[in-house]
């Protein structure tokens, strides 16, 4: 009976490391191999509209609206939507209008739609560009230079414009794993892009355009899912060469991630709960490079206690780490993330555990999170 199981257990580890391999090397490794250097620096200065959503937010638009509305770019203006808040949003929203007039408030009051996507097509209503660059209230971009990095990138054929928005960097292994998921996360959906299947971005820094948005109808296909004004939106509305992605280090956006377990799992179950409303593809291959991670890390584990294989099985395990490591010290730099490398080994492997842990999210539906803000 052992001999039997430890031959199930090689062969989930062989087929298991041959997909990962196939998926780092074949898919991933296109982001590795992606030059930022090549994207354009500068465009003519059309205009564009800038979003953000708050939802009582008052101390991070205090914070992080200075560095907004002191871009260096000549024609934007900055639409703030407050969505039916409590404390004193409107207020520092009004405050800031005084000295700037760019600034343009939309104020919810009486809110009966749940979740954020009501409160973005509002803004998006009102917006007088035809470019839209969204954010949120907690992010602040890496420099003045945001609004002309990711604008830039809107050439002719381009409708969408994906962007990196990264964790600010603390002590701890909650903030080391967030930020790692985060990367991983980003590794997945811009090597997907650069391979023409774009499937999702992320609204603390992504841009298309309002025609874009007015063609597919909005939010109104997965109006009545309160989660997704990002990913689903891109996953309909997006093609592969209608796509581009900003990697230059000063189109970034940075906020703060969670900094309690409870906080991370609700909003990773809200994230990861967008999953089922894929594409088919999409699903398809998310739901293979989850399975086959977990499976490699399981497979080897229970050959290391059996005792058996186990040089097969550290020769599979030692390729793939080095593979994984190659590509997240090639990544990882132009992330400015690369004081997660000597953490890379741990990483991995809580990373096969998280995806056991939140397995029920991606296969049931869990909640409704009508509230995208508490």
């Amino acid at each position: 009976m052992q001999m039997l199981l430890s031959c199930l257990f090689l062969t989930g580890l062989i087929l298991a490391t041959a997909v990962q391999l196939v998926l780092w090397l074949g898919v991933y490794a296109r982001l590795a191999r992606y030059d930022p250097d090549q994207e354009p620096a500068s465009a003519p200065e059309e205009g564009v509209s800038v979003i953000i959503c708050a939802r009582n937010e008052a101390e991070n638009l205090r914070k992080n609206l200075p560095h907004i509305l002191n871009q260096n770019y000549r024609s934007y203006e900055v639409i703030v939507v407050d969505d039916d808040s409590s404390d004193e949003s409107e207020k520092i929203i009004l405050s800031f209008q005084k000295n700037y007039p760019i600034l343009r408030p939309v104020l919810v009051k009486d809110k009966k739609q749940p979740g954020k996507k009501a409160a973005l097509s509002l803004g998006i209503k009102e917006a007088r560009y035809e470019k839209l660059l969204l954010t949120d209230a907690d992010c602040r971009p890496a420099s003045s230079e945001w609004i002309n990095r990711m604008q830039a990138a809107f050439t002719e054929n381009v409708n969408i414009v994906l962007g990196f928005g990264p964790y600010l960097t603390h002590s701890g292994f909650l903030n080391r794993f967030i930020r790692f998921e985060t990367l991983f996360t980003a590794i997945q959906y811009l090597s997907l892009a650069l391979l023409g299947l774009p499937y999702m971005g992320v609204g603390r820094n992504l841009a298309y355009r309002k025609s874009l948005f007015d063609r597919v109808g909005g939010f109104k296909r997965h109006g009545h899912i309160a989660y997704g004004d990002d990913d689903l939106f891109v996953s309909e509305a997006a093609r592969g060469g209608q796509t581009a992605i900003v990697l230059q280090p000063e189109a970034f956006t940075f906020s703060e991630a969670k900094s309690d377990w409870r906080g991370f799992y609700f909003q990773k179950s809200r994230h990861l709960s967008a999953g089922v409303h894929y594409r088919p593809v999409h699903q398809a291959l998310l739901g293979v490079s989850a399975a086959s991670h977990f499976l490699h890390y399981a497979c080897f584990v229970a050959l290391l206690l059996s005792g058996d294989h186990l040089l097969m099985a550290l020769s599979l395990f030692i390729a793939r780490m080095a593979v994984v490591t190659w590509l997240y010290s090639r990544v990882s730099e132009r992330f400015r993330e690369s004081n997660l490398l000597p953490w890379i080994p741990v990483l991995d492997a809580a990373l096969a555990l998280y995806y056991f842990l939140f397995s029920p999210v991606l296969l049931i539906k869990t909640g409704n999170y009508t509230s995208w803000k508490q």
